[in-house]
């Protein structure tokens, strides 16, 4: 998979499950986290192809499809596990237990935690000012957004309005390679948007060589997405009962 390092932190999506994505990271010293470890042994032999230091796994939900492999991680390499006080409950055990706005050391870098309900209500992405690099998780994807699962439509458009304010420049790192579907949806709305065109026949060509579409910039999500492209609370609500049905 390829490496993008920003900044000497870099950042590689690793496939998991179906369609899934964890994310490892790796800064200058060596240190080593792994985002939403859906199973274990893929990322486990991610971490070992990389040295196999794990110092942290970093969780964005509680659903299992984000963090069935934590424990058996934890016990073979010795990791700290991070995520949200909110869903302590429904969480593997964390050693550190983050609020909104907190700030969590990887190594040299710092994540900043927001908070980004919708999807679930205690779903936190992390923002790396430093990358600058943003894991997502299940609220922003490629060309697309989480379902609304525990959330309303003000909190998830809430979540992507905070996100949307982050640099352009920022790497968007999400939990699932739903480009293609999304894309197609995209398209039923703006059929003659010829960048949107463009970036689906990218995104097909990177499946065809069996290579991820992501992470993709924010500055082109902002531009091409058609859930941050909504202007209110009720429109974004109707493009998601939309998509929904799709």
């Amino acid at each position: 998979m390829r490496l993008y390092t920003l900044n000497m932190l870099s950042v590689r999506p690793i496939p998991l499950l179906a369609d899934n994505y964890g994310w490892l990271l790796q800064d200058e010293a060596g240190f080593t986290g792994f985002v939403d470890p859906a199973e274990a042994e893929p990322a486990a032999s991610a971490v070992a192809a990389s040295g196999g230091r794990l110092d942290l796994i970093l969780l964005t939900h509680h659903h299992a499809d984000h963090v069935a492999g934590t424990d058996a991680l934890r016990a073979r390499f010795g990791a700290k596990v991070a995520g949200a006080v909110a869903d302590t409950h429904r969480l593997p055990h964390l050693d550190h237990a983050l609020a909104p706005g907190a700030q969590l050391a990887v190594g040299r870098h710092a994540a900043a935690v927001i908070d980004t309900p919708g999807h679930t209500r205690g779903h936190i992405a992390y923002f790396f000012a430093d990358g600058p690099i943003l894991l997502a998780g299940d609220t922003l994807f490629s060309l697309g957004c989480g379902r609304l699962i525990e959330g309303t439509p003000e909190e998830m458009f809430g979540s992507l309005r905070r996100l949307a304010a982050l640099p352009g420049e920022s790497l968007v790192c999400c939990g699932h390679e739903y480009t293609l579907a999304n894309a197609r949806f995209a398209l039923s709305l703006r059929p003659n948007d010829t960048a949107l065109k463009a970036r689906a026949g990218q995104a097909a060509q990177r499946r065809a060589a069996a290579e991820p579409t992501v992470p993709t910039r924010l500055a082109e999500e902002c531009r091409l997405n058609p859930f941050l492209l909504a202007r209110d609370v009720a429109e974004f609500a109707d493009l998601r009962a939309h998509k929904d049905r799709f």
